[in-house]
């Protein structure tokens, strides 16, 4: 005899689905209705304009650097500066 497979959920299951379905809630609530793919090129346009500053940055502390006739690194030290900066 075939052992049938139950579609009753077990108590464990239907508290995980209803977690699940709660954790879904609240995400929602925090993200809101904003449309993913507005978001997305958003978040490029700001990551672009970002990087543009950032590279205007870095001449100009390539420049200074040659001003005070340094080193990009040893201005990066004299003001504190990380390689990320």
């Amino acid at each position: 005899m075939h052992a049938s497979t139950s579609s009753k959920l077990t108590k464990d299951q239907k508290a995980h689905i209803e977690s699940l379905e709660t954790e879904i809630a609240t995400l929602q609530a925090e993200l809101g209705d904003e449309d993913a793919e507005k978001v997305v090129k958003k978040h490029i346009k700001l990551l672009h304009e970002y990087n543009e500053a950032k590279d205007a940055t870095q001449i100009l502390i390539g420049r200074l650097a040659a001003h005070k006739e340094t080193t990009v690194k040893q201005l990066h030290v004299d003001y504190g500066l990380t390689a990320d900066d």
